[in-house]
């Protein structure tokens, strides 16, 4: 594959470069100045040669549902993003979207009809009053399949609502329902395993019609005052997380900044301008904003019994993603985190109504010491720019986020396994005392030391440089790779912790490469499970300059880099 013109690259990613037609291909590019050990005309040869073949035909469906992405929303421009929604919104826009201009008469909220009239956006045009069965049937598959898979963890208690914000927001939300349609009839579509036209186009006028309202929806909270549009804000940021998932599981990464700073910005206006938070702290304002989206439901006739309304539970989670998407997004730019002022109280606080755990496996107190190992690094890297650096201070300040993560992964591995019996089912409330159901580890139990342990290994890299013969390094990349390879059932659940799994892949010892590469060959289809895919991408990368002379360089920035694309594994 050396024969091929490269994609240039600024920055550190140019040390592995992609030449056009891999590129073009989505498949992992094996250039090098020198000729491969494979290429020897032989069985070596023929091999690689059926793994170009087979991984070609794999990244089929990448290559079609890029096309109809970024037919929908054109690629990120240059414009420098800024803090403010406006300026993110010309990112996810791009360079086609129209002049940003007051809604007309078709675009404008419109009150609902409801125990409480609440601001929706809503469109004239749109069609919620016409579901025909195909949307019906999609809805269902997204709740009872599609959600299950996205976020295994996701049980809301019964008693809180489970899961019937989400429906509600479906019939009420156009943009919300857009975008569940659209990721729904592209699942549906694998699942069905057809080739049908017919089938194609419809989740091509999906996938189309989600990003054209999203597109509409950002266009128009960016020039309204938002204390006035809350409900439809709430919606707004559920959706743009819900279509940001969508496109990282056709592995497609170039819009994710622009999705991520869209959804930052507008969080940060819910907590500046409606939950007041330079006045009160962002805790306080975190509480001011659900009181706002208001009030809770209620089932019974006593004022004593009452879930969250459909936007008050949308904030909570949406939050959530947004907040582990900045983490996650800030550990591969060597930046502090964009929420960073937000993440102690919101995440540090026994009561916070931020649930990592239930959304992505990822307990608050781990995610906490990433943010802070992600503001160390980039804490690190601004003095080396400045020749400044004190090795000193640096092991000083990380010495705290060491020490909570090893008093915090002890506890968990001393204590007893809990057990599972269906959490957030009927089964699960009526068999809760009863000793003869069946009961299985607790998946998101076992997710928690994972987390850890990678959270270890990327402190380990920023205070300690690239070292993966370590032995501190060799013991918690194989005990996180225990975990994964022998006790996670089903094996899906590897989806939900693809970052942890990449960080200690790349720290893989030569022997351990087969077990990663297998851990993600028995994810199929591979259409589906794009962050796994890409995850395995950039080990191959890393392993094939293990020995390299400036590996002794590598950081995290180096590790997960990409031409043209943030790679957000999430």
């Amino acid at each position: 594959m050396n024969k091929h013109p490269l994609q240039s690259s600024p920055d550190k990613s140019a040390r592995h470069p992609v030449c056009v037609t891999c590129a073009t291909l989505y498949i992992t590019c094996h250039y090098s100045h020198d000729r491969p050990e494979w290429m020897d005309g032989g069985a070596r040869q023929k091999q690689m040669a059926k793994q170009i073949k087979a991984e070609v035909k794999e990244r089929a469906d990448r290559r079609r549902w890029e096309k109809v992405i970024h037919a929908s929303i054109p690629p990120p421009g240059t414009v420098t993003v800024q803090s403010g929604l406006s300026e993110s919104r010309k990112q996810l826009c791009g360079s086609q979207a129209p002049p940003t201009t007051p809604p007309t008469s078709t675009e404008a909220v419109k009150p609902q009809a409801s125990d409480h009239s609440r601001p929706v956006l809503s469109n004239a045009n749109d069609d919620s009053m016409s579901l025909g069965q195909c949307d019906h049937l999609l809805f269902t598959f997204y709740l009872e399949h599609l959600l299950p898979f996205l976020f295994p963890f996701y049980h809301p208690p019964i008693l809180q609502g489970g899961r019937a914000w989400i429906m509600e927001l479906m019939l009420d939300s156009p943009v919300m329902r857009r975008a569940t349609l659209c990721q729904s009839s592209y699942f549906f579509s694998i699942i069905h395993g057809s080739n049908e036209p017919t089938l194609g186009e419809l989740v091509a006028a999906r996938t189309r019609d989600a990003f054209a309202m999203l597109r509409q929806s950002i266009q128009f909270m960016g020039v309204s005052d938002i204390t006035e549009h809350l409900h439809g804000a709430a919606q707004i940021l559920v959706s743009i997380m819900q279509l940001q998932r969508f496109e990282i599981a056709v592995m497609s990464f170039q819009n994710c900044q622009a999705h991520l700073n869209a959804a930052v910005a507008l969080f940060k206006r819910l907590m500046d301008d409606v939950g007041a938070a330079e006045a009160v702290g962002p805790r306080l304002a975190f509480d001011n904003v659900l009181h706002r989206l208001g009030p809770s439901t209620r089932i019974l006739p006593t004022d004593s019994f009452q879930i969250p309304s459909a936007g008050q539970a949308a904030f909570s989670f949406a939050s959530t993603l947004v907040i582990l998407d900045d983490i996650i997004t800030s550990t591969a730019l060597q930046e502090a985190p964009k929420l960073y002022e937000y993440h102690r109280s919101l995440l540090d606080a026994p009561d916070s109504p931020i649930n990592t755990e239930a959304v992505a496996g990822c307990q608050k107190w781990i995610l906490l010491a990433i943010s802070q190992i992600a503001r160390l690094d980039a804490w690190k890297q601004r003095c080396k720019k400045a020749g400044s650096l004190d090795m000193m201070e640096l092991v000083h300040r990380a010495s705290p986020i060491k020490s909570s993560l090893e008093s915090g992964l002890a506890q968990v591995e001393v204590q007893p396994e809990p057990t599972t019996q269906g959490s957030g089912t009927l089964l699960s409330v009526f068999f809760r005392n009863n000793g003869q159901r069946p009961s299985a580890v607790c998946q998101k139990t076992l997710a928690i030391p994972v987390w850890a342990h990678a959270a270890l290994l990327y402190l380990f890299v920023v205070v300690s440089g690239w070292q993966p013969r370590n032995a501190e390094v060799a013991y918690h990349v194989t005990k996180l790779l225990d975990v994964v390879c022998n006790r996670l059932e089903p094996e899906m659940l590897l989806r939900t912790m693809v970052w942890p799994f990449c960080i200690a892949g790349f720290l893989a010892q030569p022997h351990e490469e087969c077990r990663f590469r297998q851990l993600v060959h028995d994810l199929q289809p591979p259409s589906v499970f794009g962050t796994a895919r890409k995850a395995l991408e950039l080990m191959e990368n890393i392993w094939r300059s293990r020995d390299a002379e400036e590996s002794i360089n590598y950081d995290l920035g180096t590790l997960f880099s990409s031409p043209g694309e943030l790679i957000l594994l999430v």
